[in-house]
């Protein structure tokens, strides 16, 4: 891999599939995997899944397959994973307090170490054992805590006020569950997730399957 090689967007989504497909491995006790099992599991080409890997260097062995352990260090470190990533939370409605409790969060080394919100009476409440800290501090309450990326579970009238205080706080990449478009500066990377925005996709496709070909 060159220096300074950024991956894709696309190679990334899928080299985040293929850690949760071993983490599932490794809970099983599985110790070795092939490109064909990992296809089974990740619902991406055999093929596709050896030339991700081989953009970050040598894994696995022919005949003999990829140690699930190993690979899942690699592409945790890849990911930088290795170390626990620090999360501030903003909204502590339902989404918010589902997503605090997330178990996944924890076992792919992601850690909420701040809910937010600017409702009086969520300030000072815990969820999942986290205290409720009032919107106004996120500014200096992040900067003894560090934390790089930030999740928007608010409604779309508060996302961008949202957004802009954690980018003054440092936090440049943002999880965007608002459905609105959020207008940043340059450098802040933002994913965006719309359930309704999905939900729409399959309905198409419903339709689609009904009507005649």
């Amino acid at each position: 891999m060159p220096d300074g090689y950024k991956a894709p967007v696309p190679t990334l989504e899928r080299l985040a599939t293929y850690l949760t497909v071993l983490t599932g491995f490794k809970s099983k006790g599985v110790d070795t995997v092939s490109s064909i099992d990992i296809e089974q599991h990740a619902g991406v080409n055999a093929a596709q899944v050896r030339k991700d890997l081989s953009l970050f260097g040598g894994f696995g062995k022919t005949g003999v397959g990829y140690n699930v352990t190993a690979l899942h260090e690699h592409i945790s470190k890849i990911l930088k994973l290795e170390h626990t990533q620090r999360v501030l939370l903003v909204g502590a409605g339902n989404l918010g307090s589902a997503l605090a409790g997330y178990p996944a969060l924890r076992t792919e080394n992601f850690k909420i170490v701040a809910v937010f919100d600017n409702n009086p009476r969520k300030i000072g409440a815990e969820i999942w054992g986290i205290s409720i800290k009032d919107i106004a501090s996120l500014v200096d309450e992040n900067r003894s805590l560090g934390a790089k990326i930030g999740i928007i579970a608010v409604p779309a009238s508060w996302a961008q006020q949202t957004a802009e205080r954690l980018v003054e706080a440092g936090v440049l990449n943002i999880l965007n569950f608002a459905p609105v478009v959020l207008r940043l500066p340059e450098g802040v990377t933002v994913r965006n997730v719309d359930f309704v925005q999905e939900l729409a996709v399959l309905s198409y496709h419903i339709r689609s399957e009904s009507e005649p070909g």
